[in-house]
């Protein structure tokens, strides 16, 4: 969806999508630091008007802001100001409303005040970006709802194309060719990850592939390459679930952040 622009200067981007659950199930998930801890990435929320939010993207960097909105289970608003380097605040709103079948809508609205197109690229970026988590937020919701999560996360960086990259991904873990609805595994080096393929999107900017965990815990895996422009990132999160999430993001992590930087040398 492009970016959309108004007389005061404002310039943002919206995105809308269906979530399983009541309304209460999606603001916990959305709007707390254990419930984005269980689909997005690692997050504090103080879950008040004037309260921090920080989050932590491991080797891509962390942002803080503050929240700006909170009326559960309905909206939810906060402000990064220094999100990027010389960069003009940008403004989150988040709403959810309810549908019938126990859904709800969830928008979301990425905001910046500003005359100039500077930062348009960014902008698009947030959106673009969005897509994969909101699969593992509906997988999530469907499947895990509620239950302790811990995250994982190891990435590497390559001057090689992006479909090179996406394709020595695959083989190297057993998932080339996957297709949505099949049973798959990874080999057991540098962990034996298997479950069912719920997702698998390509295009010119990233590619990304959802593995709806079994072994060797409840989780999801999200393993994924995305262009730079300079090059491309390879990277798998790991979402683990249960009472062992912890246990098992512990000795997950080093694991997979050896074998990437292995592969890619």
């Amino acid at each position: 969806m492009p970016i959309k622009k108004d007389g005061s200067g404002k310039r943002w981007v919206e995105m809308e999508l269906i979530l399983p659950g009541s309304p209460e199930e999606v603001w916990q998930a959305i709007a707390t630091g254990s419930g984005n801890n269980a689909w997005f990435t690692k997050t504090e929320i103080d879950e008040r008007v004037g309260g921090k939010i920080a989050f932590d993207f491991g080797p891509n960097g962390s942002s803080t802001g503050e929240v700006t909105h909170w009326e559960p289970p309905a909206r939810f608003a906060y402000v990064e100001r220094e999100w990027s380097e010389g960069a003009p605040p940008v403004a989150t709103e988040i709403t959810v409303t309810a549908r019938s079948g126990d859904r709800c809508v969830l928008r979301m609205v990425h905001s910046l005040f500003t005359a100039n197109d500077d930062w348009d690229d960014q902008l698009e970026g947030f959106e673009g970006g969005w897509p994969a988590f909101f699969e593992i937020l509906k997988i999530y919701l469907v499947h895990f709802a509620g239950e302790k999560a811990v995250s994982s996360f190891a990435m590497v960086s390559t001057g090689e194309p992006q479909a090179r990259v996406w394709e020595r991904l695959t083989e190297a873990l057993g998932l080339l060719g996957a297709n949505v609805g099949e049973e798959r595994s990874t080999p057991p080096r540098p962990e034996r990850l298997a479950g069912i393929v719920e997702r698998v999107q390509q295009d010119t900017k990233q590619r990304y592939l959802l593995l709806r965990l079994k072994e060797p815990g409840a989780g999801i895996a999200l393993f994924g390459s995305y262009s730079t422009g300079e090059g491309t990132n390879a990277s798998i999160a790991l979402y683990h679930y249960g009472d062992g999430a912890k246990a098992r993001a512990k000795d997950s992590e080093p694991k997979w952040q050896e074998w990437m930087a292995t592969t890619f040398n």
